[in-house]
């Protein structure tokens, strides 16, 4: 059931207008320190995962990482995301405290 739960809060947040999805709006985010928390699928190419775990590494942005880039689309009601950003401190801290549970 935790499971869910991460993913029933990030299509909240996204109802909410506080989702980004999408590499180079994700690292847009990041750079300008709006994002909060990135989360990054597993199935994601090297040069992706190595691409936004360094520029969010130096914006001391968290990143969790997901099962795959279908479960993170269908979280929030899209096909596919290899990537998405919360800005959102409220929804990023309990997005963070699910998905590490």
């Amino acid at each position: 059931m935790n499971n869910d739960k991460w993913k029933f809060l990030l299509g909240l947040a996204n109802r909410a207008g506080k989702v980004l999805s999408g590499e180079e709006l994700v690292l847009k985010e990041v750079r300008s320190g709006r994002a909060k928390i990135v989360l990054l699928s597993e199935d994601a190419s090297q040069n992706t995962t190595k691409k936004i775990t360094d520029k969010c590494n130096y914006y001391s942005i968290p990143v969790k990482k997901v099962k795959d880039r279908y479960t993170l689309g269908q979280a929030i009601g899209k096909e596919a995301r290899v990537v998405v950003a919360v800005s959102d401190n409220g929804f990023a801290t309990k997005l963070t405290v699910l998905l590490d549970e």
